[in-house]
């Protein structure tokens, strides 16, 4: 399927603010809508965003919503998630696909968001935002600049280049290989495998990231994914960050060492160190378009993500 790039927002568009997964801190996303106007953009809320219903905001079918009414309303140039959770893939299944592939447009978010972002591109080719949230990460009073910076992007053009400077990089497999740029949460990425949005990865290049996971559980999803035969069909593997995925008994396997197991046995160049995921700073990245993997110079080159 070939992607879908939406058009690029400018000063005085309206964007959306909606709340697919779990209720947002409404503090912190007050003070995320503060930003969104300071960018020179109008605001409007969904419905649901402020409602609670145990760890989901508001019902399935008002959170479903909202999804369909801000991409049917011609006002709204972009969507941008309040915060993650859960909650996500319990709507993706009743979406109508046609309203999005009938009104691409930028969709933003990650952590749950991802089997939004998985669903979307692979029913419709709308290339997507992974990047961080108004309530759970820009409306925190010590969000880093790095993380406002990334949604300039959505307003030019850009392509990223990801090098050195902005985090450490290790090489585990060398290799110089490019695909679409494919992934997200490892957790939510494992949870579509056996649906009908299974994650598909072939000559695509893999980005992986997680929070709260021990390096067990880090270790039961990559080998799902690898006996699914997803690691091995990715032309590459990019390593975001993993937070707090530390062991919690005596007896673990650290991180890295369940990390390089799987990538060594999908045999795929593969860079760990991307200061992308449940991290401050969180650079935000597209999904859905064309990236090269150079190891040999620590780089991942991201086309850009909008017309």
């Amino acid at each position: 399927m070939t992607f879908v790039k939406p058009n690029r927002l400018k000063q005085g568009d309206t964007v959306g603010v909606i709340a697919p997964a779990s209720p947002p801190n409404l503090e912190n996303l007050e003070r995320g809508i503060q930003f969104l106007t300071e960018l020179g953009l109008n605001v409007k809320k969904g419905k649901s965003v402020e409602r609670i219903n145990g760890y989901l905001a508001g019902t399935d079918q008002e959170r479903l919503d909202d999804l369909h009414e801000m991409f049917l309303d011609q006002e709204v140039k972009a969507i941008i998630c309040a915060c993650g959770g859960y909650g996500t893939g319990r709507i993706t299944s009743y979406i109508d696909y046609e309203i999005i592939r009938n009104n691409p447009k930028i969709f933003w978010g990650y952590s749950d968001i991802t089997f939004l972002h998985t669903a979307f591109r692979q029913k419709t080719g709308l290339v997507t935002f992974h990047g961080p949230m108004l309530g759970s990460d820009i409306g925190k009073e010590e969000t880093h600049l790095l993380s406002k910076e990334g949604f300039s992007q959505l307003f030019q053009p850009t392509k990223l280049s990801y090098t050195e400077q902005f985090s450490s990089l290790e090489v585990l497999i060398e290799g110089n290989v490019s695909g679409q740029l494919v992934g997200g949460n490892l957790s939510l990425l494992v949870s579509t495998l056996g649906t009908k949005f299974e994650i598909d990865t072939k000559d695509k290049l893999l980005f992986i990231e997680d929070v709260n996971e021990e390096p067990r559980a880090v270790d039961r999803m990559l080998n799902q994914l690898y006996m699914a035969g997803k690691l091995a069909d990715a032309s590459g593997i990019l390593i975001g960050d993993f937070c707090d995925c530390l062991p919690k008994r005596n007896l673990s396997l650290t991180l890295d060492e369940v990390i390089e197991h799987y990538v060594k046995l999908a045999k795929k160049p593969a860079l760990k160190g991307l200061q992308i995921g449940h991290c401050n700073p969180h650079i935000a990245i597209p999904f859905g378009v064309e990236a090269r993997l150079n190891t040999f110079e620590k780089r991942l080159i991201v086309d850009s993500g909008i017309m």
